[in-house]
């Protein structure tokens, strides 16, 4: 990376330090790549967090009035919600709880009723929850060790849920209860070294039960992201920079993008000199659902083109805040014991009507809350007159801003004042409820102020249903039920906004792609919240952060294509894999030719690439696709490839029409994901009949103990009526082949067989795919589309004789 400030240039920069911006920067970062992470807020050590009232009142993030702390309070229309500034983004008072998105939940409502898939699936993140999960340390509360089995509401809990007849269970927590893996949990134990040191550079202890996860871990129990992923990066070379926030970005001529920044001298509540500018090759926006929704809302007039979509589907993941009071137990007072635990320890699961449950609802979960032990200072009344000209002063700003047009959406100063010395009154139990709730909200700038538009009105029965079953909880337990205050105004409070930049299956729907690329700006991508399409359900943060994970490992796939900003972005040449590919037997024809394909540029050639994903199913022990598709041992195949033509006028004159394949194959019974060594594909091949054609992959892979394998395969394009055509073109009969295995040898034992099909979802991201590179761009692509479309004609076209 270059140190002269001026020219300043780094491989990737990284905007924020949450699940999604942490996540990258390690990824890439561990791959050798020049990493830059732009921190708005401070480092957090443990010891560091703020504890005392004084403290408290200023912990609060609003640098116009010289605030720099860590919690930031914006107000909404219709909700209020509270995010995080500093080295850790929101896993510094997140409740740490790693649960993954339902498998049937992937969905939206369809504007003419049923449901719409997202872009990805279960499947998809699987993989990536299990590398987050294991990164992340996630265990549930050990609930059957001594002394975490004295932990009366996760007690209560239980006993409410089998009252109720209600899932419950200990969901995967992010706090370290044990020294190590393998070990036996214990209260304030030293805990073992990653490996990889600590960003901090001071030793952290097991959690000793003080409620204290969401107001930062003094302890360093909680395993939050500066524990992990961000000392992990910057132990692989990642620069992490706190205190610099990011103002403005655009593409950057040539390529890549410049990102505007300030820093702030945080102890002296000044900026360190006027704005700065670093370059980069991609850009990971991570800055949280307001942060990167904000800076594109105001960066748009650089980015031309960017999707209507930006500022859309805006939700609170369906949070919802009550209280549990008084609980009784045969007229004795019941404990539960708010402040005993991490802040969440067990969780109640409604069932959604999409797991099969006809009639019931949007699904939910329903989890223990909790507040610290040292918190009684918060529980006194009033005591002085100070206190209470405090607490008027921001009551009536709240009651006087409910009848204006625009109100200070930034309420972190106010709550600083109302805390001040202490003046703060909590309630017993929380109970926190989140689901399935309706993103139908608009985020948008109104003078330079970020607004949200949204209601509770459309997720009336979403949220009813978890106030009547919280009802339940407190009946069980004998206690009173309360609302959260703001509830009769139809206010919620959350800490889980989604949505603003949401992915979609095209730009007309979404900002970004399945992998949280900018739709039209290739290196532009987005990895926090803002990118959901929609409520996660659950707590969202282990979804974003495998979201993230899945972005990382596309981005090092691609990272062969140089990176464009602009008409014609830059096709790749190399394996995704970095193997490189051999002479092939499209060399005779000149479709592609040397070992790495090498840039047509300055040769007078035009290249043509796009990328091509496809799924399905093969069975080992049969040699019929379908057979194998079909076979009740089946297991799921899938591949990405790269098709590259390095010559496009040659490519569409020879009669073989053939390219370069590169990428992987990924099928569990052949070693998982493996790289592409070799690989040809043909488009519209003779298939030995005037109304047959074929488009034939040929792919050299070794499976799992290095031994050569070869999928054969084709898409069968058959004279018929144009409703074949979809079919036709999306169905590929693929067999595995022992060993290498050249064109024509049908001598090669076949290992397995079955079919892969391209989802909609899937073909509408390769649409998006198209590159060129070298002279007349357009002109190359205009006549690989009607080259396409006249084979189209001649085998489904009617006959006309």
């Amino acid at each position: 990376m270059t140190q002269d400030r001026s020219t300043e240039h780094a491989d990737a920069v990284v905007v924020g330090s949450g699940f999604g911006g942490s996540v990258a920067a390690f990824r890439l970062a561990e791959a050798g790549r020049s990493v830059v992470l732009l921190e708005r807020g401070r480092p957090y050590p443990p010891g560091s967090f703020p504890r005392s009232p004084s403290e408290m009142g200023r912990a609060f993030w609003d640098p116009a009035e010289g605030l720099y702390g860590m919690f930031d309070v914006w107000r909404f229309k219709g909700c209020d919600s509270v995010v995080s500034a500093g080295l850790g983004g929101g896993s510094l008072i997140y409740a740490n709880v790693l649960l993954r998105k339902d498998e049937h939940w992937f969905v939206n409502d369809a504007p003419g009723g049923g449901h719409e898939p997202w872009p990805v699936d279960r499947a998809d993140l699987d993989p990536h929850y299990d590398r987050v999960e294991a990164m992340m340390e996630a265990t549930p509360y050990p609930l059957d060790r001594a002394p975490f089995d004295d932990t009366p509401k996760t007690h209560a809990m239980q006993d409410a849920a089998a009252e109720l007849g209600l899932n419950w269970a200990l969901p995967p927590l992010a706090v370290s209860f044990a020294p190590e893996r393998g070990a036996a949990p214990g209260i304030s134990l030293p805990i073992v070294d990653a490996g990889y040191g600590n960003l901090h550079g001071g030793g952290r202890r097991t959690c000793r039960l003080c409620g204290e996860c969401d107001i930062g871990c003094n302890e360093g129990s909680k395993n939050s992201l500066d524990h992990n992923y961000l000392s992990a990066a910057a132990y692989h070379g990642a620069d992490l920079r706190t205190g610099h926030e990011v103002k403005a970005i655009r593409p950057r001529d040539g390529g890549g993008y410049e990102v505007d920044y300030v820093a702030h001298d945080m102890e002296s509540k000044a900026r360190k000199g006027g704005l700065r500018t670093i370059t980069c090759d991609r850009l990971v926006l991570g800055a949280g659902t307001y942060g990167t929704t904000r800076l594109l809302l105001k960066s748009r007039a650089a980015f031309p083109g960017l999707s209507p979509a930006l500022g859309g589907r805006f939700s609170g993941n369906g949070d919802l805040l009550t209280f549990l009071l008084k609980a009784k137990d045969r007229n004795r007072v019941r404990p539960l014991d708010a402040s005993r635990g991490p802040v969440i320890t067990s969780a109640i699961r409604l069932p959604d009507e999409l797991d099969g449950h006809p009639g019931a609802g949007r699904g939910a979960y329903i989890e223990d809350g909790g507040y610290p032990a040292f918190v009684d200072w918060m529980l006194q009344p009033f005591e002085s007159g100070d206190q209470i000209d405090r607490a008027v002063k921001f009551l009536w700003s709240r009651f006087t801003e409910f009848f204006t047009d625009a109100p200070d959406t930034n309420l972190s100063k106010e709550l600083a004042d109302l805390i001040g010395d202490g003046a703060l009154s909590v309630s017993s139990l929380p109970l926190l409820g989140m689901g399935r709730d309706t993103a139908d909200g608009v985020l948008a700038l109104k003078d330079g102020r970020l607004t949200a538009d949204w209601t509770s009105k459309t997720s009336t029965e979403h949220f009813e249903r978890l106030r009547k079953t919280m009802e339940g909880i407190a009946d069980v337990l004998g206690a009173d039920y309360a609302d959260n205050p703001m509830w009769f105004r139809k206010r919620i409070i959350t800490v889980h906004p989604l949505g603003g930049a949401p992915m979609g299956h095209h730009p007309a729907e979404g900002v970004c792609d399945a992998f949280g690329e900018v739709f039209g700006f290739p290196g532009l991508y987005i990895a926090d919240g803002s990118a959901m399409p929609g409520p996660v359900g659950p707590n969202p943060s282990l979804t974003i952060a495998a979201m993230a994970d899945r972005m990382a490992t596309r981005i090092l796939e691609d990272e062969s294509r140089p990176v464009t900003t602009g008409a014609e972005p830059v096709a790749g040449t190399g394996s995704p894999d970095g193997v490189l590919n051999g002479p092939a037997h499209g060399t005779e024809s000149g479709a592609f030719e040397g070992t790495g394909g090498g840039s047509p540029e300055g040769s007078g050639r035009t290249s043509l690439s796009f990328t091509e994903e496809m799924k399905g199913f093969i069975t080992s022990g049969t040699a019929d696709p379908r057979a194998g598709e079909l076979a009740e041992d089946r297991e799921r195949f899938s591949f990405r490839l790269t098709i590259t033509a390095e010559d496009v006028d040659r490519f569409l004159a020879e009669p073989g029409h053939t390219a370069r394949a590169e990428g992987w194959i990924d099928a569990a019974g052949h070693g998982g994901r493996r790289p592409v060594q070799r690989g040809w594909f043909d488009l519209f091949a003779p298939g030995g009949a005037e109304d047959r054609r074929l488009m034939k992959y040929r792919l050299y892979f070794t499976d799992g103990q290095g031994r050569p394998r070869t999928l054969a395969g084709h898409k069968n394009v058959l004279h018929g009526p144009p409703t074949r055509i979809w079919p036709d073109t999306s169905t590929l009969y693929a067999r595995i082949l022992d060993g290498h295995v050249e064109e024509g040898d049908e001598t090669a034992p076949v290992l397995a067989a079955g079919v892969l099909h391209i989802q909609l979802t899937d073909f509408a991201r390769q649409l998006t795919t198209f590159r060129t590179t070298g002279p007349g761009g357009p002109a190359a692509l205009l006549e690989f589309g009607r080259f396409f479309a006249g084979e189209l004609w001649e085998v489904y076209g009617p006959d006309l004789d």
